[in-house]
Order: structure tokens, then C-alpha cells, then sequence
């Protein structure tokens, strides 16, 4: 296979829409479980947790930026081709590929769960897995390209629950968040860690950075799209933390969701269910980046077609959603992908690195030594 990805002009996207992909990515369902999983490990202290993941994230997207800039117009299949062999760097991306996928699951199996919660009790969770893997399967036939305009569409029609976080905001306790300073450095860093299934997708810059066609303008996008995702997490973290008791934050499993009850309107009785609907212009997104980073791996490492991958990834994805339903199986789906998703998100890149830059300068070595023969 070829390292660098040999693309048409109009297939290729401008740098400004790295915002929205890699925001898109990131902010899922996860978001709404974050602060009591933060809070667990760090207590009142889980916003510095938050700041310090934020610390993280440039570092490893700056890592990321560093080894994509020593390529022409390369992707991560292509770059591990070109450095371990053929085998184990198709290998190699094969483990990405699956890890998309394992993402991907966590994601939908989240969802259902709490679809069935707060509106839909009495649905078989097959029924809703088809639902949702229609539109899925659906709008990642109609390309990156398709994909990258849900993603710019739903970033500003979702922006508005924002909103709703003012009166819970209006009435947070400072004392909530007495005394300061209080968690260990082990604690703040165990709080850092819990925080990698909610911020993990940027890795996906890794697959669209070849569609770029301004490589020099990828920095503020890219940069602006952590600042924003880790902004959001920090606010709904500070809010959960000041509105609410230690019990109360400890005993909800989605506290992000709860913030939204809190609000009332005459004509609405139970906002919380638009909100919960409403979520699905978040979520989607999300899985449809993961989708296509599924097709476009097994046919960039074996040239599947990605139709063929997207309904074979659809199939596993429904009988998936049917097996697994227990909150018990669905925690223990989300623990694996957190696991794998912060060795191979933050850990993986800092190892590549090194390796990226010392065969750069063997090459030019070797290049240098030929001409001067």
C-alpha cells in the first residue's frame, strides 16, 4: 500500500472543519457521566483533574501534529506501514481499526441505555440498536464529506443546551468545593485518567489529515476544538460538583443529564426528555466518525470496498446492541475501550514519535551518503 494517501481536490475538506470533527468526536455520552466518575478519584478537586487533562490533550495532539507533518500527505496506516513492514503495521492497524469499532459500540450501547431509561422502558434494545444503526449506516454511504457536514450541522443546532445549565449554575454552593486543594497528586492523576474515555476520538486526526487541503492552517482548528471540548467538560463538572451533595453526585450515574431536570418551564413538564432526544444530534456524530474510520481503515490496509465493512460493522453492531443491554455488561464494554483508548491514544503516539523522527533523519542519512557517492 501506498504511504501517502493519493486524493482528488474536491474529496478534501478545509482546515476550519477540523473543529467540528474532532468536537464532534469527543463530545458524546460521556460528558454526562464525567463529573461523578472525576469526582470519585479527585472529590471537590476533580476540576483540576479536568485542567490537567486538558495539559494532555495539546501534548499528544501537538505529538500527533509533529508526526503527520513528516509526511507529505500521510495517515496513520501509512505511517506505520512505512515504519514497522508491511505485516505489522497492517497489524498495527488493525488494532486501531478494532478499537474504532469496540468505541463505536460503547457509544451505542450508552445511548440505548439511557433511552431506555428516561423514554423508552418497554423497547427491546434490538429495536432501538436498528434505529440508530440505520442512520448511521445511512449517512457514512454518503462519505467523509457528507459526515463532516452532520458534524458542522448538529454542533450549532445542539449549543442551545448550554443554556439550560444557567439555573443550576445560579444556585451552586461554594462550600461544595471546601477546602480546596485537598486530593493527592496520585488522586488528581488517577481523576486525569478517568476522564480519557470522555476526550478519546481526537485520534481520528490521525485518519482525516490527508483530506486537509491547507496542512499549514490545522493548528488553531485543532488546538480550539480541545480548548472547547475540555471547556464544556470542565463546566459540566464545576456545576455537578457545586450544585449538588457528595451522596447526590455519587449516586447518579448520568449527574450531566440530572443538571438539565432542574430547569422548568410552563409549557414543558419534563425537559429532561427533550434533552435526552436532543442528545442524539450529539451522539450521532460521534458514531458516524468512528463508522467511517472503520470502513476507511480495512480499505485502506486490505482495499475492502467500505460499503461492504460499513454493513458487515452495522450487522455486529445490532447483534451487539441485542446481547448487551445490563448496565452491569455495558460499564464493562466502556472500561475496555477506556483502557485500551489511553494506551493507545495517549501513550502510543509518545512512543511513535521518537521512532518517526529517528528513521526520518536514517533516510536523510542514507540519502546524503548515496549522493555523495
Amino acid at each position: 500500500m501506498d504511504v501517502n494517501v493519493n486524493l482528488k481536490n474536491h474529496r478534501k475538506l478545509q482546515a476550519f472543519y477540523l473543529f467540528f470533527i474532532i468536537t464532534s468526536i469527543q463530545l458524546g455520552v460521556g460528558i454526562v457521566g464525567i463529573p461523578r466518575i472525576v469526582y470519585q478519584e479527585a472529590g471537590q478537586d476533580a476540576w483540576i483533574s479536568i485542567l490537567i487533562s486538558y495539559a494532555a490533550l495539546v501534548v499528544i495532539l501537538t505529538v500527533m501534529l509533529i508526526i503527520l507533518k513528516q509526511y507529505k500527505n500521510a495517515d496513520i496506516f501509512g505511517i506505520q506501514v512505512d515504519i514497522f513492514g508491511t505485516w505489522l503495521g497492517k497489524l498495527l492497524g488493525t488494532i486501531y481499526i478494532l478499537y474504532f469499532l469496540w468505541t463505536l459500540f460503547s457509544v451505542l450501547i450508552t445511548y440505548i441505555e439511557i433511552l431506555r431509561v428516561f423514554l423508552f422502558p418497554y423497547i427491546h434494545p434490538l429495536v432501538l440498536g436498528v434505529l440508530i444503526t440505520s442512520l448511521i449506516v445511512i449517512t457514512v454511504i454518503g462519505g467523509l464529506r457528507i459526515i463532516v457536514g452532520v458534524c458542522f450541522l448538529f454542533f450549532f443546532m445542539t449549543q442551545w443546551v448550554l443554556l439550560l445549565l444557567i439555573e443550576p449554575a445560579a444556585d451552586m454552593q461554594l462550600s461544595h468545593f471546601q477546602p480546596f486543594f485537598q486530593a493527592s497528586f496520585t488522586e488528581l492523576l488517577s481523576g486525569t485518567q478517568d476522564t480519557s474515555y470522555t476526550l478519546i476520538g481526537f485520534e481520528i486526526l490521525f485518519l482525516v489529515y490527508p483530506f486537509i487541503q491547507e496542512k499549514d492552517k490545522v493548528y488553531k482548528p485543532v488546538y480550539f476544538a480541545a480548548f472547547w471540548t475540555v471547556l464544556l467538560t470542565l463546566i459540566f463538572t464545576i456545576i455537578s460538583i457545586g450544585y449538588f451533595s457528595k451522596e447526590q453526585l455519587i449516586r447518579r450515574e448520568w449527574v450531566g443529564l440530572s443538571l438539565f431536570k432542574i430547569q422548568e418551564f410552563p409549557f414543558i413538564e419534563r425537559l429532561d426528555y427533550v434533552v435526552v432526544a436532543e442528545w442524539m444530534m450529539v451522539t450521532l456524530p460521534n458514531m458516524l466518525l468512528f463508522m467511517w474510520g472503520v470502513t476507511y481503515g480495512i480499505n485502506r490496509l486490505y482495499k475492502v470496498p467500505q460499503k461492504t465493512t460499513l454493513y458487515i460493522s452495522a450487522a455486529l453492531l445490532i447483534i451487539g446492541s441485542a446481547l448487551v443491554s445490563e448496565h452491569f455488561e455495558i460499564q464493562k464494554v466502556i472500561n475496555v475501550a477506556d483502557s485500551v483508548g489511553f494506551w493507545l491514544v495517549y501513550v502510543y503516539p509518545l512512543v511513535l514519535l521518537p521512532i518517526v523522527l529517528i528513521r526520518k533523519k536514517w533516510k536523510k542519512y542514507k540519502g546524503g551518503k548515496g549522493n555523495a557517492r
